[in-house]
């Protein structure tokens, strides 16, 4: 497969997935925000800026901060991403390309900052809708190889990377020692992390309802079954990058392969008390060894000197 190729492919799917976690967060906080007073949210829009990975000092009232840098994440991010399927056509199907080119063309009509402000579901909800219909059109009509394979590593590198850091800042704000009671007001809180995962019915159905930080943690970092753990999305990842290394039949070191298996071991032997002594360290070294797959994954792949093309 040709390097353009594999990039767009790669980069289509971290788009999407970028707009839906997006989407889905801000649709969570915002009705978050019906079930508390006003003066209890004042940490919540800076976090959910610092969670979504805005790097901007906050200007003005952090609430329209946060709707001005989820509009622009979630537009931005599907425009990027049909312009990179535009550029693959004849890779994807026509079904995938229908779904996607519905989707941009939904997204600028309701994308709109005036009508953000004031339907701010329209946008969110369709967003959601579209990103998990396409997730199943490619599912059925795409070959199951090499492209394909590329698609599912940048939607799992990007879902993991979002989540631990959905985590990391969610638990430095809310975390109490276990033992102790959380009120009303943190239960929702927990509950808007469940959700914020698409986590909050599968996590019942292991733990009950009774929402408990270190139970919330284990489920989303550690669960081998669940989507949106980050254990599920490394084991997918680890499994695209094995398979794209056996199909390019590369004479390259398999470097990609052990780094995803570093954190393969991490998430399925380390203790869950032990994750919860430094939580902030093992979420930051999750995001940290994704970043160095990203990276490889660029100089295997995509930006490899000609020599190296040669030689295989």
């Amino acid at each position: 497969m040709l390097s353009r190729v594999a990039d767009n492919l790669y980069w289509m799917s971290r788009y999407l997935e970028r707009a839906e976690h997006t989407a889905r967060i801000m649709g969570v906080q915002l009705n978050l925000m019906l079930e508390h007073d006003v003066s209890s949210t004042g940490r919540r829009w800076p976090r959910v800026l610092e969670a979504l990975g805005s790097k901007d000092p906050i200007a003005g009232d952090p609430f329209l901060a946060a709707q001005s840098y989820a509009l622009s994440q979630i537009v931005g991010s599907i425009a990027a991403a049909r312009e990179d399927a535009r550029q693959v056509r004849e890779q994807i199907s026509s079904e995938m390309w229908e779904e996607l080119n519905r989707l941009f063309h939904e997204s600028k009509r309701t994308g709109t900052a005036e009508m953000f402000s004031s339907q701010p579901y329209e946008l969110l909800s369709m967003i959601l809708e579209h990103s998990l219909l396409f997730q199943g059109v490619t599912d059925s009509t795409m070959l199951h190889g090499e492209g394909w394979q590329f698609i599912q590593a940048g939607r799992f590198i990007e879902r993991v990377q979002q989540t631990a850091r959905l985590i990391d800042f969610h638990f430095k704000d809310f975390f109490i020692p276990s033992g102790e009671s959380i009120n009303a007001a943190e239960h929702m809180e927990w509950v808007g992390l469940l959700r914020s995962c698409t986590a909050f019915e599968a996590y019942c159905k292991v733990y009950t309802a009774e929402v408990r930080p270190e139970w919330v943690a284990e489920f989303l970092m550690l669960s081998a079954e669940f989507p949106h753990s980050l254990r599920f999305g490394v084991d997918q990842l680890r499994r695209s990058l094995e398979t794209i290394h056996q199909i390019t039949a590369t004479r390259k070191s398999d470097r990609l392969g052990k780094l995803a298996g570093r954190l393969t071991a991490a998430l399925s032997y380390t203790p869950p008390e032990e994750i919860m002594t430094s939580l902030h360290e093992f979420s930051t070294n999750v995001g940290r060894l994704c970043g160095q797959i990203h990276n490889g994954i660029h100089q295997l792949y995509i930006t490899y000197p000609i020599e190296a093309a040669l030689e295989a």
